[in-house]
Formats: C-alpha cells, sequence, structure tokens
C-alpha cells in the first residue's frame, strides 16, 4: 500500500479546518508534530486569511454565552466553551485577531482565549499609577488587541484616563501588554481624550484605532491609531461628510481596511454610508462604497446604527448587523439587500468575527523568524 510523501501530506492538511487537523493529530507522531510546528500554523493561517475561509461570526447573549457561526453558510449556531466555564459571570470580547479572541469579566480580568483550540489563558494584572485620592474622579478605559508582525509578538494596549471637575484633564497612562514576554509596560502617554467609559479598539493594517476627541469640551470625533510595531499613536483623518446633517458614527476594519460607517437622517430617509480607506493614512484614498437608504428605520433612528462586518468570500457582498438583531447581505451591484437566515441567533447579542487558527497562547511557540509563508 503506497503511503503519502510527508511534502504531500503537509499539501493536504494546510486545507483541512481546524476541527480536522485537531482529529488528525492522533494519527500519528510525525502528523501531530507537523500541525503544532510553528511554521505549519502560520501556513494553514495565511491560508484562510488569504482565501477567505473558516471565517466565523461569533455571538454573545445574555453575557456569558457564545455562539458561532460561518457567515458565508450560515445554517445553525454552536455553542462555544468559554474560559469562564459554567460561571455566568459578564464577559465581552475586546478584539479578535488571527482566531485569538481578547476577553475582559466584570472584576476586569483580561482573557485571551483561541475558541478553536479550547485554549485560554489569564493575563498577569497590573496596577494603575493613580494616587489615592484621583481615584475618586470618573475614568475612561479603552482597550485593543492586535499582532504586530515585525516582533512576531501579540499586544493588548491599556489606556486609562482620569477625568478632574468640569471635564478636565487629570491624568492618563497608556501599558502594552506582550503575549512573548507574558508581561506589562508603560508606554509613551497620549495626546487626546477619552470620553466614553469604556471603549475596544477596531484593527486594521496593523495598528489599533479609536474614536477620540482632541479637547475635552470638543463635539467632533477623531480616529486615533496605534501602530503596533512602532507603538507610536497618529491622528488619521476622515473623509469630507456633510456637517449639517445629524451623524451616528461607526468605526471598523472590513477586508483588511479601516471603515467608517455614517448613519443620518435625509428627508424621509435614513441613510447608511460605507467608507474605505485604500491607503493608510491618506485621507484622498477615502471612498465611499455604499450609500444605502433605509426608510424601515426611520422610526428607530438615531438608536440603530447598521454595522458593516465583512465582505463575502468572493468579495461581491457586504454582510451587516444591526443593534435590533439581523443580519443581511448588501449587493454591491445590484445594491440589493437579502436578509441572513441564521437559524437559533440568540435575540440579545453582541457580534464580533474570528478566524479558525491554531495559533497558540504560550509565547514559547510563538515564531522564531518573523515571516509570514510565502502568499
Amino acid at each position: 500500500m503506497a503511503t503519502l510523501s510527508h511534502d504531500l501530506a503537509i499539501e493536504i492538511l494546510r486545507g483541512l479546518s481546524v476541527k480536522d487537523l485537531l482529529r488528525f493529530q492522533c494519527v500519528s507522531k510525525l502528523w501531530c508534530s507537523s500541525i503544532n510546528d510553528s511554521y505549519f500554523i502560520k501556513l494553514h493561517l495565511s491560508d484562510s486569511l488569504k482565501t477567505n475561509t473558516n471565517h466565523f461570526l461569533i455571538l454573545r447573549k445574555c453575557g456569558y454565552d457564545f455562539v458561532s457561526v460561518n457567515y458565508d453558510s450560515p445554517k445553525t449556531t454552536q455553542r462555544l466553551n468559554h474560559p469562564l466555564g459554567e460561571q455566568k459571570k459578564l464577559l465581552k470580547i475586546m478584539g479578535s485577531c488571527n482566531g485569538l479572541l481578547a476577553l475582559i469579566d466584570d472584576d476586569n480580568r483580561i482573557f485571551l482565549w483561541n475558541p478553536s483550540t479550547r485554549k485560554s489563558r489569564v493575563l498577569p494584572s497590573t496596577e494603575i499609577d493613580f494616587s489615592s485620592a484621583s481615584s475618586f474622579f470618573p475614568r475612561s478605559t479603552y482597550y485593543g488587541f492586535g499582532y504586530d508582525p515585525i516582533s512576531d509578538d501579540y499586544k493588548l494596549v491599556r489606556m486609562v484616563q482620569l477625568h478632574g471637575n468640569n471635564k478636565g484633564y487629570l491624568h492618563s497612562e497608556a501599558k502594552v501588554y506582550s503575549l512573548r514576554s507574558n508581561c506589562w509596560r508603560r508606554i509613551k502617554d497620549f495626546c487626546f481624550y477619552l470620553i466614553l467609559h469604556r471603549k475596544f479598539g477596531i484593527l486594521a493594517n496593523n495598528a489599533l484605532h479609536w474614536m477620540v476627541f482632541k479637547t475635552p469640551q470638543s463635539w467632533k470625533q477623531n480616529l486615533v491609531g496605534f501602530d503596533l510595531g512602532t507603538e507610536e499613536f497618529r491622528f488619521l483623518e476622515l473623509p469630507d461628510l456633510c456637517l449639517d446633517k445629524l451623524f451616528c458614527y461607526d468605526i471598523k476594519a472590513m477586508g483588511g481596511y479601516n471603515c467608517l460607517t455614517a448613519t443620518y437622517r435625509d428627508s424621509n430617509d435614513v441613510v447608511a454610508e460605507v467608507w474605505i480607506m485604500k491607503e493608510y493614512g491618506v485621507k484622498e484614498s477615502w471612498v465611499k462604497l455604499i450609500s444605502w437608504n433605509q426608510p424601515h428605520l426611520l422610526s428607530c433612528f438615531p438608536s440603530v446604527v447598521v454595522v458593516p462586518l465583512a465582505f463575502s468570500k468572493n468579495g461581491d457582498k457586504v454582510l451587516f448587523s444591526s443593534d435590533v438583531h439581523t443580519f443581511v447581505w448588501y449587493d454591491l451591484g445590484s445594491k440589493k439587500v437579502e436578509k441572513v437566515g441564521i437559524r437559533d441567533v440568540p435575540i440579545l447579542h453582541d457580534v464580533d468575527l474570528y478566524v479558525q487558527s491554531l495559533v497558540p497562547l504560550n509565547s514559547n511557540a510563538l515564531m522564531v523568524n518573523n515571516e509570514m509563508p510565502p502568499q
């Protein structure tokens, strides 16, 4: 009986799902070693990202239950076993990157979790360097999670700011957690204002992004990016929008690009515009991808905001969700909208995206050389 060469076996294995790969680890010691090899893990991830496969929605219901569904062929949801098990504690997703999710519970404990391999780890805690007197002032805490390909490291950013009387600046600090070193360190302070109580960053172009304010009294939000390689902040200019209309902004990442959604009321319609930044950091590269009239949302505006989640596998449709708990495909060619019928979707949910991967959570298993497999 003929046997597969090792190279041919790898070619076959790289096209399989994570679920199948975990099963095939039992075939032989060689297969187990190959599947857990850091280069193969990155090869499999690279294929998934390049071909837009193995991508899933993850829905959080009741604060502590998570279910997933393959959004390109939605059928039924699958319940996921999260790090807290059966404990009914509030968990929120702070970010998703390469199959890893950053979670935070109501005790401010932070977890990294790979739902595909069911592995998780608790991050070490870190103090906030505030005086005891300042701890009574209102506080804003912004987080972000992503991957730095230069250092081959997963990083989590935490910005904390206290506000004095009349929204006056009091204290701020920024820290970065490194999975490779498994520790936190303080970085250069930031020069903008965090008005909301808590916010989670958006990952695109190897940078994390938040909407912030340049002054405490400002009404205009600005987009700021944090480069995960240089660990520097920079402002990015938004597209020119009609400033005489009431806008609801939302910043997302879609297809690897920064994506801005501006929802506003225009006569008897509610309009959702979706803009894509084609060239990172260049204002003139913002392109209006979609302008979608939604008269059925008129009675709900401005409380209902539609959010673009992802392109379809072949790139001709955009998947939207709304906070009225529905999903639709928007066809970029015909401009038609098709409701997505996903069975067993929870009535109340938060939604995020993740790609199934074998990425490990132990820093020793990260790549020694920093090169991704060839595309």
